[in-house]
């Protein structure tokens, strides 16, 4: 076995939770060491809640000469300087989404990366999930033929969950920002990069605080960028994907993932899960659910923690670390992250002009190799065995 990648999360947010869990006890290349905050005491908090020896600010994580990756969980407008501050500091970073909020911050941090050797990894990783692999898997060998269109939407009141959770008010808040990059993430997997963008969008409206509790005595705010927005995209590979995110409706989402081939019709289940459903349909057969081919479903059988159905959140970073050890590219690399920010900035932008918005950036995504057991007990099955190559 490759030697362990030392490891520290930043972070005490709520997906600290699953990650801490899963990087603790479901993967043998990751050697979890430290968690790290802004507060000392947060972080010391979070470390003894799941075992960890270590609690640090986050300087002290940049100094940690022993400490090779960073797993940032901080919210998406504190990115960019904590991943800057890691790479700086030598070490390689894995980041929940997006990667920065503008898509000159995430330029700048991928040219840094680029310069120092080291590895940038980006949410999502539910697209190395068991779903999203088992639709690639069946897109791969042909059983809808090429794609020729495809719908994704999604719903939400985003302003009234940002009561609950206040980072959302600020940059990177928005519907498309913070749900909609996990169906633009989706869509990456399955059809490669996106050459073109064409949106309409309507911006947020100012909220008056709804709900009964502390911040009930909030001044009202106004999330930045598109309350709504509905978008053409055109692939590289030829296909049309219509796209619509509603943040300013009601929590009741409708999960939309459908891909159209000149053979049949591919429909999935939530790209926010890792077992989201995949459905096989033609002409004249009905629909059948296709088994997943991969492993990680988000199914966890360790011990019951807050979050757990966040899932196999982690396999990202695990997979990044074999990729470290093998000198191979990791799947989610730093190329993808661009890609997924750059196809969101360019919706903001159309929304603006008026006009269709040529994506600049290019990346390729190997599909995982198949691989069923997420877990036997207290041993790793398969599954982690497809991250390695």
């Amino acid at each position: 076995m490759e030697k362990k990648v030392r490891t520290a999360v930043i972070g005490y947010g709520m997906i600290s939770n699953i990650y801490l869990k899963n990087l603790k006890n479901l993967f043998h290349i990751i050697d979890l060491v430290a968690v790290a905050g802004r507060s000392a005491a947060a972080a010391r908090a979070q470390a003894d809640a799941y075992g960890v020896e270590r609690a640090m600010t986050i300087e002290e994580a940049a100094a940690a000469e022993d400490i090779e990756l960073a797993v940032v969980l901080t919210p998406a407008s504190a990115h960019y300087g904590i991943i800057r501050q890691m790479l700086s500091a030598g070490k390689h970073v894995w980041t929940e989404k997006t990667m920065a909020v503008t898509v000159e911050q995430g330029r700048e941090l991928a040219r840094l990366a680029e310069e120092k050797g080291l590895y940038l990894g980006v949410a999502p990783d539910t697209v190395l999930g068991a779903g999203i692999q088992t639709a690639r898997a069946a897109l791969d060998r042909g059983m809808i033929g090429e794609v020729t269109s495809g719908l994704a939407v999604i719903n939400r009141n985003q302003s009234l969950n940002a009561e609950l959770f206040t980072f959302l008010r600020g940059e990177g808040g928005s519907l498309p920002y913070d749900v909609g990059i996990y169906y633009i993430g989706a869509l990456l997997a399955l059809l490669g990069p996106v050459e073109s963008v064409c949106a309409f969008g309507t911006p947020a409206k100012k909220h008056e605080p709804e709900l009964l509790y502390a911040n009930a005595e909030a001044e009202p705010w106004t999330i930045p960028g598109s309350a709504v927005m509905s978008a053409s995209l055109r692939f590289v590979s030829g296909a049309l994907v219509s796209v619509l995110f509603d943040g300013a409706t009601v929590n009741a989402p409708q999960h939309v993932l459908t891909l159209f081939g000149e053979r049949g019709i591919l429909k999935l289940g939530d790209p926010n899960t890792f077992n989201g459903e995949v459905r096989l349909a033609y002409a004249d057969g009905g629909e059948c659910v296709l088994p997943f081919t991969h492993g990680y479903d988000g199914v966890n059988t360790l011990e019951p923690t807050p979050f757990d159905g966040y899932g196999h959140r982690g396999i990202g970073v695990a997979e990044m670390a074999y990729a470290l050890r093998r000198g191979r590219p990791n799947r989610c690399g730093k190329e993808y992250g661009l890609h997924c920010l750059e196809v969101l900035a360019a919706m903001e932008e159309s929304t603006s002009s008026g006009k269709s918005v040529e994506i600049a950036s290019r990346f390729v995504m190997e599909p995982l190799k198949p691989g069923y057991y997420s877990q036997l007990g207290g041993m790793r099955g398969d599954a982690e065995r497809s991250l390695m190559d």
